[in-house]
């Protein structure tokens, strides 16, 4: 891993916004190294507020979105919200469903199969609607690319209202409005809203239509928040609003299919990391093992016992998920070795009857192990699907673009999207992304990269600097933990292995006549070498509280050891 120590500010900024906000100069470097150079962004940053949010009216074709919905609850019209199976898809179905039903009786959801239908809207859906009677269908999380099924529905009169936050591409459906931050044409103040956000702004305007205010929308932020952090996307500018205040809703007051989820938890208050690593993988176990449909139906129901019941079949496609998701993975890693692909550029690997739910999560698992861009294809009816996840600092979506000639159909983001391809074309494409990846990646991001905030000593760690980093949140990307470098440390004591391989080490660190502090490292226990017999090393980390039958104590979590 290669540490990289972020450039100080310029000590006369960092000396003049330390001034202005009456904190030390740590705070304001952290402050600058974020983009907050002044005393109103750091009041802004610090007191995020919903009247912070922009006018939804200010995305393109938002007026014609909600001229269309009013329409059809005037004339009695069937509604269907559609979205896709992931988490985003589900609490952005949840979401809008909810309070279009807050307001009008005639509104159902409809949730592809991730197996029969795949990615995004599907010519199943349309048929689906026109046999139910629906004349308007609004998709959440996907839809931008979905030109021929909008012409196919258009055919059958059903309109469409798309809300989605892809990259469009060069044409557009020929839908009744679509929302997307991401279009050229669109001057909207803020571009990183995830799927779930965009259908948030879609609700806004529609209470802002009937006389509600922002207090009446904030129920609906536990959502919200749920599909920030699930779908990694910045926490910054609005973001950031929705998840402080989503945050506040999921701790305080969840609806009944989030407190189910969350009761599995031994811990008082959850943060994004939680909700990333805990209510995430649950909700999108329901699509990965089973349906997307029952993630849904946890996160619309109001009856706490139903919930529970709900939350409790989804426990237990999670626990499947892990099993299928350790077992793949082991048989992709024997994969590589078998073909002696360790020394390439990317990660291609392909079985026909590896599970397309836990694919993802597989091509996460291999790109820890072997850092580079990754693919993992399996049989997908005739076809071949995959999922991509990238590397730090590299663009998958543009290299698939480069290597479009062999695929059927992908969509995504930068580092992680979707794709699938005719099995003749499989090693075609395999030699072509696997080139294209080695002439445009730049060899250093092939290494882990670990980000330094600051070097400090123990002895800068205060109840007051704590107190101040807690404020930091939520991290997320663009605004992530503070990472510091501390030299010259020692283990005063004996490291202790913990984990079911002793994987992990805990540590009881000292530097100079500092304070101790207890330190862990996961899966750094390989290092316990260089921290034995009281050798001096420096380590990277990051200050957490640690919550332990209801007390809370600081320590430090290791990043690594050198």
């Amino acid at each position: 891993m290669r540490w990289t120590i972020k450039p100080k500010p310029p000590k006369e900024q960092i000396q003049q916004l330390a001034q202005e906000l009456n904190v030390d100069s740590l705070i304001a470097a952290l402050l600058l190294q974020r983009g907050i150079t002044t005393f109103d962004q750091a009041k802004t940053f610090f007191r995020p507020s919903l009247d912070h949010l922009h006018d939804p009216y200010l995305m393109k074709d938002m007026d014609l979105a909600v001229n269309r919905i009013e329409q059809a609850i005037a004339n009695q019209e069937n509604i269907l919200v559609f979205g896709d199976y992931d988490v985003d898809g589900t609490t952005a179905v949840s979401l809008v469903s909810s309070y279009l039903k807050s307001v009008y009786p005639n509104i159902a959801t409809y949730i592809p199969d991730r197996y029969a239908e795949g990615y995004g809207i599907s010519f199943q859906g349309i048929d689906f609607a026109e046999d139910n009677g629906f004349s308007l269908i609004i998709a959440l999380d996907c839809g931008i690319k979905s030109i021929d099924h909008v012409t196919y529905a258009k055919e059958k009169n059903i309109d469409f209202i798309i809300c989605d936050h892809h990259r469009p591409g060069d044409s557009l459906p020929e839908a009744i409005a679509i929302l997307d931050p991401k279009r050229d044409d669109c001057t909207y103040p803020y571009d990183e809203l995830c799927g779930c956000g965009v259908g948030f702004k879609l609700i806004q305007a529609l209470s802002q239509n009937r006389n509600q205010t922002i207090d009446d929308l904030i129920p609906y932020l536990d959502l919200v928040a749920t599909a920030i952090a699930a779908d990694i996307v910045p926490i910054t500018g609005e973001n950031r609003v929705l998840a402080h205040f989503g945050l506040q809703v999921i701790n305080q007051a969840p609806r009944p299919g989030i407190q189910a989820l969350i009761q599995q938890i031994k811990k008082q208050t959850l943060t994004i990391t939680d909700v990333v690593f805990v209510i995430a993988p649950r909700i999108n176990a329901a699509g990965r093992i089973k349906h997307g449909n029952q993630a849904v139906a946890l996160l619309t129901e109001f009856n706490l016992a139903q919930a529970q019941q709900f939350a409790k079949e989804i426990e237990d496609y999670n626990s499947e998920r892990k099993g299928l998701d350790q077992q793949i993975t082991q048989e992709a890693l024997l994969q590589i070795e078998e073909n002696q692909e360790q020394e390439r550029f990317t990660t291609v690997v392909f079985q026909e009857n590896w599970h397309k739910g836990v694919i993802g999560i597989v091509a996460s698992r291999l790109t820890e192990t072997y850092y580079r861009p990754t693919l993992v294809f399996t049989q997908s009816g005739d076809n071949y699907a995959a999922s991509a996840r990238s590397v730090r600092g590299f663009d998958v979506y543009n290299a698939l673009e480069a290597c479009s000639e062999h695929l059927e159909q992908f969509g995504g983001h930068k580092y992680a999207a979707g794709m699938t391809l005719k099995a003749e074309n499989y090693e075609a494409f395999k030699n072509a992304f696997e080139k294209v990846v080695q002439e445009t990646i730049d060899f250093e991001l092939l290494t882990p990269e670990l980000e330094v905030d600051a070097e400090i000593n123990f002895l800068e760690i205060t109840p007051k600097l704590v107190r101040i980093l807690k404020q930091f949140e939520p991290f997320g990307p663009h605004n992530m933990t503070p990472v510091f470098v501390t030299q010259n440390v020692i283990d005063t004591g004996y490291p202790k292995f913990m984990g079911t391989n002793q994987e992990h080490m805990r540590l009881f660190v000292k530097q100079n006549n500092s304070e101790g502090f207890a330190a862990i490292g996961f899966n750094l226990a390989h290092k316990k070498d260089l921290v034995a017999n009281r050798n001096p090393f420096q380590m990277a980390y990051c200050i957490d509280e640690n919550e332990w039958n209801g007390q809370l104590s600081l320590q430090l979590r290791l990043k690594d050891i050198q």
